[in-house]
């Protein structure tokens, strides 16, 4: 159900706009729970006298242990402008898109109301690993305070599981890379020996792949993608192969940049967008994605690809299974401009991963990436949010006069 500040900020588009623009939030807008400083300043010039936006507007992030309406709210607090769930996109958001997966047995990892998440998202049999453990407890071994001291009753058995979804990093490591390994290792029935005869693997959808993120500290953090690559490895080190995904969502994600840009659409009176602009803060997640769907854009303008399949799989590595959305999302903007702020995880006083005088030692991104020097080149680079929307303004009134 829209919500009615969301149908106020469409009604009072009088005009249909020919760009559209995608803010990450942590490291561009916030760092932890306070706002950066020129969030505020730049918000205020994306306004009109009434407080409604100038563009449609969308939150793209990472960020996974919540649901949209409470980031929603977090960000009206916090940048002190009206924003709606629907001008949100989390890391799982796109999962609403996958239905073929609704009606299965999925165990969820992560932190935050995960059992929910899934619910909201059209999830109708969810098994969080809390859940698993309580009816498995001698699986769960590393903590000696948490190993059960006497005897424990059987509880009701749980369904088989079907698929595993990986919303983000857990709180406890090290339980959830043991319980996700025996569920892999017995097909889906934690409780049984590992079978030595597994030929195949369970349906993995993993959200958010950063492998850090700027919070208060100094340095940035720890991300999912850290966790990504610890599973990664022990699955790897166990079965001696390496671990499938159905899906990778979340940026750099194109299935996330094209449900962002249906959100843009209906802001816009379901008109097609000319321009999309991006800011972010991540090379690897927000300039790397951004690049990746305006090369999808040009691609299809071009009509050099057919099938959404074959598009989604561009600049990602040969392991990654694409899963394609039950209901086609329409991507039809002309291009995708990236803009990279200093304000986050990119250091200014660190060379782009495209300079050719700079040798890349070290590659951030998840291992199905694949890094292609123009995939991780911003289209500008400037100092905070508030410079990236001074020069989106710039740019977009030669085009529209009445800005």
């Amino acid at each position: 159900m829209w919500c009615r500040g969301f149908l106020q900020t469409v009604r009072s588009m009088s005009t249909s706009r020919q760009a559209g623009i995608l803010f990450d939030v942590d490291g561009v807008l916030l760092r932890g729970g306070s706002v950066i400083p020129a969030a505020r300043r730049a918000f205020r010039k994306l306004l009109d006298q009434n407080n409604n936006f100038l563009f449609p507007v969308v939150f793209v992030t990472n960020a996974g242990s919540c649901q949209r309406h409470h980031k929603a709210q977090q960000l009206s607090r916090l940048l002190e402008v009206q924003i709606a769930p629907e001008q949100v996109v989390l890391s799982h958001s796109p999962l609403r898109m996958l239905k073929s997966f609704h009606d299965k047995c999925v165990l969820v990892s992560g932190q935050g109301p995960v059992t929910d998440i899934a619910n909201t998202l059209g999830f109708e049999k969810v098994v969080s690993i809390e859940q698993l453990r309580e009816h498995h407890p001698l699986l769960d071994m590393v903590d000696h305070n948490r190993r059960p001291h006497q005897p424990l009753s059987p509880l009701q058995s749980l369904p088989k599981i079907e698929a595993i979804i990986l919303f983000g990093e857990p709180i406890r490591w090290e339980t959830n890379l043991q319980l996700l390994m025996d569920v892999f290792l017995t097909n889906g029935s934690p409780g049984c020996v590992y079978d030595p005869q597994l030929s195949a693997q369970l349906p993995v959808l993993a959200c958010n792949m950063d492998l850090m993120w700027m919070a208060e500290a100094p340095s940035p953090r720890f991300g999912h993608g850290m966790f990504l690559l610890c599973l990664e490895s022990v699955y790897r080190k166990m079965t001696g192969r390496e671990l499938q995904y159905q899906a990778l969502l979340g940026k750099p994600s194109l299935l996330t940049y094209q449900y962002a840009e249906h959100l843009l659409r209906l802001q816009n009176h379901n008109q097609k967008l000319t321009t999309i602009y991006t800011v972010g803060d991540n090379l690897m997640t927000d300039i790397y994605g951004a690049n990746l769907y305006n090369r999808y854009l040009a691609q299809q303008q071009h009509a050099a690809i057919t099938t959404t399949t074959k598009l989604v799989s561009q600049g990602m590595g040969s392991q990654v299974t694409t899963t394609v959305p039950e209901e086609p999302l329409v991507s039809a903007a002309a291009q995708c401009r990236s803009i990279l702020v200093c304000t986050g995880v990119y250091n200014p006083h660190s060379p782009l991963p495209s300079d050719q005088n700079s040798m890349v030692t070290v590659f951030h991104g998840h291992r199905d990436l694949v890094l292609e020097p123009d995939l991780v080149e911003p289209s500008h680079v400037v100092e905070d949010v508030e410079a990236a929307v001074d020069l989106l303004l710039q740019q977009e009134s030669a085009v529209t006069p009445d800005l």
